[in-house]
This record gives C-alpha cells, sequence and structure tokens, in this order.
C-alpha cells in the first residue's frame, strides 16, 4: 500500500501460551502465523498472525506486561480481553471458518442477521472465544 490512508495495523491480544495461540489462529481460523521460529528462538519477544495484508494480531504472553509501560497502567491490560474483534471475510471463508471451528469442538453462538458494522449491515455474523477468552465476531456483507 503506498497511499496514507487510516488502517488497522495491528492489534496486541494477551494470550497465555504463544505457541497455542498462534496454532490455533493457523490451523483453526486460518491465517498465517509469523515470526515462530524467531520467538522460539527467542530473538523476537511474540509472534503474530496475520488478518491480511494490511494487519496482523500480535500474540503477546502475559509475561511482557511488565514491561508494557507507554502509558502509567498499561501493564494492568495483561490478562483483560477487549469485548471483541469482528473479522470481516467473504461468505464461502466465514462458512469455512465456522465449519473448522465445530470441527475443533470450538463453541460458536447462533446466528445473527442484519447486524451494523464497518460496510453497513452484513448479512449473518457469529461469535466465537479464542483459547484466551479473547471474543471475536465473524461476518459477512454479501
Amino acid at each position: 500500500m503506498t497511499d496514507n490512508s487510516a488502517r488497522l495495523d495491528h492489534v496486541v491480544l494477551w494470550v497465555r501460551d504463544p505457541l497455542a495461540a498462534a496454532d490455533f489462529y493457523e490451523k483453526t481460523v486460518g491465517m498465517e502465523s509469523l515470526r515462530i521460529t524467531e520467538f522460539t528462538e527467542g530473538t523476537v519477544s511474540f509472534p503474530s498472525v496475520r488478518l491480511n495484508d494490511e494487519t496482523i494480531f500480535d500474540l503477546a504472553p502475559h509475561s511482557l506486561a511488565e514491561r508494557m509501560n507507554m502509558l502509567p497502567g498499561s501493564a494492568d491490560s495483561a490478562g483483560h480481553p477487549v469485548n471483541h474483534v469482528c473479522l470481516s471475510l467473504s461468505e464461502d471463508s466465514f462458512d469455512a471458518l465456522r465449519t473448522r471451528l465445530q470441527e475443533q469442538d470450538v463453541s460458536v453462538s447462533d446466528f445473527s442477521y442484519d447486524s451494523y458494522g464497518a460496510r453497513g449491515t452484513a448479512r449473518r455474523s457469529f461469535y466465537f472465544r479464542d483459547p484466551d477468552g479473547n471474543v471475536f465476531e465473524a461476518r459477512h456483507y454479501a
């Protein structure tokens, strides 16, 4: 991307076990794992997973909390998931994600219909939790 319009760059998720979290996001959610070798070798503090060409999720272990001092009280966020993160997918990817979650015995909510979001009204959506308790919504618009 060469333009400078506002975009979501990354979300930092607190996780108990970054490797287990990366495995979940790769195998169950379908994201690409990043920096696994570097994390395992100790050359980076956390691995990440890629949502799309522009956005990643950093999988920060709780042990990093003491170093999160960019603002007073920042370390206190460790272990407190956000309310939820919403993933907008194509209809095929949406259906495939739900299938993978169910195959892995991950609880999913019932479908919601006509939910409002960044691109207007989504046709269907559902919610699920990752192994660390972070809540995700998956939706498709068309």
